[in-house]
């Protein structure tokens, strides 16, 4: 089950590379990709890739008829952004789901609205995506993976068997995740790393076998 939410032309919050990417997933399914909103007001009046930025997220009251993506790479920036669009007034049935041609969603998946799935990805079996959920392209859900909200997935990850991923946590590219692991909300899994315990809230865990990093990791937003 795939909830696809508001069936609008499509107005991409946050000019970010995962905005690009989505816009053109969008695109080549054949939705209307009206631009996007950018909190840095220098934007408007450009482009960014094909598509025009049109105001910043104040703006969003112009574009009622729109359905709305929140592109901000990091999940945690996402949570932020959609909070701030709800303060101003826009209703949950605004949110917008973007899968690239190539997803295919088997019957016993669900795919929650406001995510994101790019080129490549896919599920197995009885897969569950909650809200707001990013996965970046060649990324592998294997049976009984649960994201929560605001999970973000990046390239080339492999999630094994019954893994939950937390409400907010960030795995980072090409790492992977052993069947039956719990990644708890918060987390920020390294490019690389091989997860195979659980893993406390709020954490940063990097390295093969993944352990609890104290240090500051490389930049990797995926946005």
């Amino acid at each position: 089950m795939i909830e696809s939410g508001h069936p609008g032309p499509l107005l991409l919050v946050a000019g970010s590379g995962l905005a690009r990417e989505a816009a053109e997933s969008a695109s080549a399914c054949g939705r209307e990709v009206l631009g996007f909103l950018d909190d840095d007001p220098a934007l408007t009046g450009g482009t960014i890739g094909r598509w025009p930025v049109l105001g910043t997220i104040d703006d969003v009251g112009a574009y009622e008829e729109a359905a709305l993506v929140v592109c901000v790479g990091r999940g945690l920036g996402r949570e932020r952004v959609v909070g701030r669009l709800l303060d101003r007034g826009v209703r949950e049935d605004r949110f917008s789901t973007v899968l690239d041609p190539s997803v295919k969603v088997p019957a016993s998946c669900c795919v929650g609205v406001g995510s994101v799935l790019l080129g490549g990805v896919v599920m197995t079996a009885d897969v569950e995506l909650c809200r707001h959920v990013v996965v970046m392209p060649n990324a592998t859900l294997t049976h009984d993976d649960r994201l929560e909200d605001y999970a973000t997935i990046c390239a080339g990850v492999a999630l094994g068997g019954n893994v939950t991923i937390g409400r907010g946590v960030y795995v980072g590219m090409n790492a992977s995740v052993r069947e039956r692991c719990t990644v708890s909300a918060g987390v920020t899994i390294g490019m690389g790393a091989a997860v195979v315990t659980y893993v406390p809230a709020g954490e940063t865990w990097a390295g093969v076998p993944a352990r609890q990093f104290s240090g500051t990791p490389s930049p990797d937003d995926g946005g």
